[in-house]
């Protein structure tokens, strides 16, 4: 597996468990919806929430929050309104990023609740 797949597994497992130390509880994850991949959906409050791990070995080209472009956002919300009509819910829906800085000195985790807004 090449290093940066490997990191971005690493990412997702710091992810989940940051989750669930917090309360929320982890219904998918890397679910798949034709060419989106949902990273963590997950559900707290009877939110469901759609998560977005992005993990990076520094800050050197910008925090891994900025990598989530238009293109991505238009499929994360593609892939959660199917997600949310094939399993028949009646919820709130909230596009979460958990940027994670992660090297051999420091792991830093930032979790931006509502990172983007889904019209």
């Amino acid at each position: 597996m090449a290093q940066h797949n490997e990191l971005g597994k690493q990412g997702e497992k710091i992810a989940q468990d940051f989750l669930l130390k917090n309360g929320y509880q982890i219904l998918e994850t890397n679910w798949r919806f034709q060419k989106a991949e949902v990273d963590i959906i997950a559900l707290k409050d009877e939110v469901l929430i759609a998560i977005e791990v992005k993990t990076r070995t520094s800050e050197h080209y910008g925090k891994p929050e900025i990598f989530v472009n238009q293109k991505k956002i238009r499929l994360l919300v593609g892939a959660i309104d199917h997600y949310v009509q094939e399993n028949d819910m009646d919820v709130e829906v909230r596009f979460d990023i958990i940027s994670i800085i992660k090297n051999q000195y420091a792991e830093k985790i930032e979790h931006l609740e509502n990172a983007f807004i889904w019209f």
